[in-house]
């Protein structure tokens, strides 16, 4: 296929971005052509992602749709490609980003058009992330998509705005700095930064250690994973809800797909010595942050730490290098993206008419919101792992690699499970059911068409995957099995 159907994927958005940029919105009615604009990008973007995915063939495990173009001569090559493991996540990106416009009709007052401008932007460097085949320009989309999320924290914000986007902004800028290092040595090193080069080549194992250790640094910090983790409740608090969608649905992500593609396939040998790290750091996630997300008044903020708990189960699972184990983390990272965009949506529901985040102002939203209540505890379920949602597929196989690995482990992490229903069950009891104390709550009024539309566009899948995910494992089953031998096959001969 000679059409660039990736840099049409990657720069759409952008195009969508700066045609609102350059139209006039001295009024309402420029400003409602920006959302369509926004709008019609975004979907096109969406539909195309899915014929990328029809006409994808999951039976190879090579990189398919590659694109190569030279940037710097002898240097640096633009170069964009894609397997089963990044494929699902740039569907992810463009459904999310879609939904995200969809949802600002009601939340965003002012400054509208640039708002859209960062969305789109933040769509296509996430695109740009997922379908990188180079170091140097993976790094760029990496830390491009910084820019756009810290504008929507501390523009568009609550009140400790400016304070949540700088937390951001130097907690994930610091720990690339290392990372940066880092790739500049594998250039040094093996003379390229193509990623298809270096699996072939594979880099001195002498070097894998401290290389290994430079790109932790950055997909700690982005993942988040325990202690690292502290920017992320502030930036959810303060971001604007479709602020906190981008940011639980893709922007957590990245660091996931990192570990697969860089941690696991660049550097095996090191990524052996460093399991029982990655274990002991994602049990502590999985553990700690429930307990702090059930000590939690603010929705957003137990929400956010349920976020570190549940990619705490990502890290645990990837790091089993099983086929279940895997396949279980990528799944779960769609599944988590579709759950906790759902989750921080409904919370932006409440917040839109009460202007309140606090648990204690809700109670008994079941008899005036029946159909919020309904798509609440579907998202409520899919959070704890109900069979018959997408997220129990991917806890489940995370937890059958763990006790293939480890019997200890796996048991630890099983409580996990335990403690997130304990938060979400008693989260979703006090917000819905209980005696309707605040009277001010009777004024509310149930999902508008708009707030239906969304939410529905993403129970669909969460239940859909949920007792048919074959879609998805079919499509990762032979990138991962071939990312597990090569990279067995590399420990066993480089440890020799």
């Amino acid at each position: 296929m000679n059409f660039p159907i990736l840099s049409s994927l990657i720069l759409l958005p952008s195009i969508g971005a700066l045609f609102i940029l350059i139209t006039r919105s001295s009024d309402k009615s420029n400003y409602s052509g920006s959302k369509y604009v926004a709008l019609f990008t975004s979907f096109a973007n969406f539909i195309i992602s899915i014929y990328l995915w029809y006409i994808f063939d999951p039976s190879v495990a090579d990189f398919q749709f590659v694109e190569s173009r030279v940037w710097l001569k002898g240097f640096i090559n633009y170069k964009v490609g894609i397997d089963g493991i990044s494929i699902l996540f740039i569907i992810l990106t463009t459904l999310i980003s879609s939904l995200c416009i969809v949802s600002v009709n009601n939340t965003i007052k002012i400054k509208l058009k640039e708002f859209l401008i960062s969305i789109l932007l933040m769509e296509s460097l996430m695109i740009g992330v997922f379908s990188s085949l180079d170091l140097v320009i993976f790094y760029l989309f990496f830390e491009g998509g910084l820019i756009p999320m810290f504008l929507i924290i501390g523009i568009w914000g609550g009140p400790r705005r400016v304070y949540s986007a700088f937390k951001f902004f130097l907690f994930t800028l610091l720990g690339s700095v290392l990372m940066l290092v880092a790739i500049i040595s594998i250039y040094w090193i093996n003379g390229t930064t193509d990623i298809v080069e270096l699996y072939s080549l594979g880099i001195d194992v002498k070097y894998q250690n401290l290389l290994w250790l430079a790109f932790f640094s950055s997909f700690a910090v982005k993942t988040p994973m325990w202690p690292f983790h502290t920017w992320l409740p502030d930036a959810h608090v303060e971001a604007p809800t479709a602020g906190s969608v981008l940011l639980a649905a893709i922007l957590l992500k990245l660091a996931g797909y990192g570990f697969i593609r860089f941690s696991i396939g660049l550097f095996p040998v090191a990524s052996e010595n460093f399991v029982p790290l990655i274990y002991l750091l994602s049990l502590v996630a999985i553990i700690y942050t429930s307990f702090v997300a059930l000590m939690q008044n603010d929705m957003k903020k137990l929400i956010a730490y349920s976020s570190v708990a549940h990619m705490g189960y990502v890290t645990l699972g990837i790091f089993t290098i099983t086929q279940q184990g895997l396949e279980g983390s990528i799944i779960q990272m769609i599944s988590h993206g579709l759950v906790s965009a759902a989750l921080f949506l409904c919370v932006g529901v409440v917040y839109d008419r009460m202007h309140s985040r606090l648990i204690s102002t809700y109670g008994g939203l079941v008899s005036i919101m029946p159909k919020y209540a309904v798509l609440f505890m579907i998202f409520t379920l899919a959070a704890i792992g109900l069979p018959g949602t997408s997220g129990f597929i991917g806890e489940f196989l995370i937890l059958m690699g763990a006790f293939k690995k480890n019997f200890l482990v796996a048991t630890i992490a099983s409580v996990g499970v335990v403690l997130g229903a304990a938060y979400m069950l008693w989260l979703y009891k006090r917000v819905v059911f209980g005696l309707l104390i605040n009277k001010d709550l009777l004024k509310m009024l149930d999902l508008s068409k708009s707030e239906v539309f969304i939410l529905t566009f993403l129970a669909i899948p969460t239940l859909f995957f949920g007792f048919y995910p074959e879609p998805l494992l079919n499509t990762i089953n032979v990138s991962i099995s071939n990312l597990i031998d090569t990279y067995n096959y590399k420990v066993s001969f480089l440890t020799k």
